[in-house]
């Protein structure tokens, strides 16, 4: 027989209700215990007659089975009230879906368990670690203060030089052989002299913008005037009995008219710790160089020297026309290139270097009272940035009272130094060829 779309059937009437067939009775309602479905065979249950809404008790309901106690109707459960509140916020039953009365589990609260995100533990870490490094960098900091050699080098003085831009240090090398026994004395050919000379000394220009440094080599034996002492070697201003420190930068302000900000000093022993903390120092050897007295037989290219090979490069008088010159050449050279290996981030970063550089610096340099720490640590990275390496114009090399001195050419020196106290670079014409 044909299906219809029920939308085809007539209209229903008294002849169409006649030809269907009879709706089914309904089902009696069932009693706790009895079986959903009828039992063959089974007696046949009483129909129960429905009581009248009137006579149906409103209060009246059972809970699992027993009579609950009370009139008050019975309410629904609230979504508040639906799960109790467990210690336990992610269990299996969170996991698997039963969050909320679902068929996984007993119900849990809306808020489930979520795992911890790696990103956090590595922030921590990371947090940690920063703590860590502030620490010892500031416990650091004190204990290298507390070591430094404080040198009272700058005072005030009648007609002292003012103030002028960018940053002075005069940077001073002695030959004091403080601290080295005789065994190390022999092996670095520094020989058995008492007392303290300068061998090196040279002035620093820090701009204040972001020019280049100026590294100018003053040579030990130029000839200047002295306070006290007519006119001498430079170096003499710090062998005299009354001199020292301060009779020397007294001396270097008032021939070149540039007032002094810093002043640091550093013997043969401090030499060598320095160049030996950081693994020795790259320098390219322009020419073979054998001295027994310096105690060194170099080839000439790049190589890498330990402290008393350097120190021996840098104290030899054993080549070039003018051997002051020359040796002012190499130690420029040599201070440049140690400063800049020991501000580099290979060194600073690894402990293994930077930490005995730190103790080896603060135990053999000398600086002035006026200096601290972080005025070191610009020096290194002012010397890190390229400077621009040279000497104070030579005018002549005469003889005086029997002694090989160096005179200045006035007129470029001057042009030199005021330059740099303007805070300016010096003009090119004035820098040696």
């Amino acid at each position: 027989m044909a299906e219809h779309d029920v939308a085809d059937w007539p209209e229903d009437d008294d002849r169409t209700r006649k030809l269907r067939s009879p709706m089914p009775a309904p089902m009696p309602p069932r009693a706790a215990g009895q079986p959903a479905y009828p039992v063959p065979g089974a007696p046949a249950e009483p129909v129960r007659e429905a009581p009248a809404d009137d006579a149906c008790p409103r209060g009246s309901s059972r809970v699992y089975g027993k009579a609950r106690s009370g009139s008050t109707p019975v309410r629904p459960l609230s979504s508040s009230a639906e799960a109790p509140t467990t210690a336990f916020q992610g269990g299996p039953s969170a996991v698997s879906g039963g969050g909320s009365g679902g068929k996984g589990g007993p119900r849990t609260p809306s808020r489930s368990w979520r795992p911890k995100r790696p990103g956090r533990l590595a922030v921590r870490i990371l947090v940690g670690l920063l703590v860590v490094l502030l620490v010892l960098a500031i416990g650091g900091y004190f204990v290298i203060s507390s070591r430094l050699d404080k040198v009272a080098a700058l005072e005030d003085y009648e007609g002292r030089p003012a103030a002028t831009a960018g940053t002075n240090w005069l940077l001073v090398g002695s030959d004091s052989r403080e601290g080295l026994t005789k065994a190390q004395r022999k092996k670095l050919a520094t020989g058995a002299a008492v007392g303290r000379r300068t061998d090196t000394m040279m002035l620093l220009h820090i701009p204040d913008g972001d020019g280049r440094p100026t590294l100018v080599s003053l040579p030990r034996d130029s000839y200047v005037p002295i306070d006290g002492h007519g006119s001498d070697k430079l170096n003499a201003a710090y062998a005299f009995p009354d001199g020292g420190p301060k009779l020397l930068a007294r001396t270097v302000e008032k021939v070149t008219g540039l007032r002094l900000d810093h002043y640091m000093e550093i013997g043969f022993g401090g030499f060598v710790g320095i160049v030996d903390a950081i693994g020795g120092v790259e320098i390219n050897v322009p020419q073979a160089i054998k001295d027994r007295k310096a105690g060194i037989n170099l080839k000439k290219g790049l190589q890498v020297m330990d402290g008393g090979t350097a120190l021996g490069y840098v104290r030899t008088r054993a080549t070039g026309a003018i051997p002051d010159f020359d040796r002012t050449q190499r130690q420029r050279q040599f201070f440049s290139a140690v400063v800049k290996q020991a501000a580099s981030p290979g060194v600073l970063i690894n402990p293994f270097t930077s930490i005995p550089l730190a103790l080896s610096a603060a135990d053999s340099v000398g600086v002035g009272e006026e200096s601290g720490v972080f005025n070191l640590l610009s020096l290194a990275l002012a010397m890190g940035g390229n400077p621009v390496t040279t000497v104070v114009p030579i005018g002549s090399l005469p003889t005086i009272n029997g002694q090989a001195v160096v005179k200045w050419d006035q007129t470029k020196a001057l042009r030199m130094f005021k330059a740099l106290a303007e805070d300016k670079p010096v003009p090119k014409d004035v820098l040696p060829k």
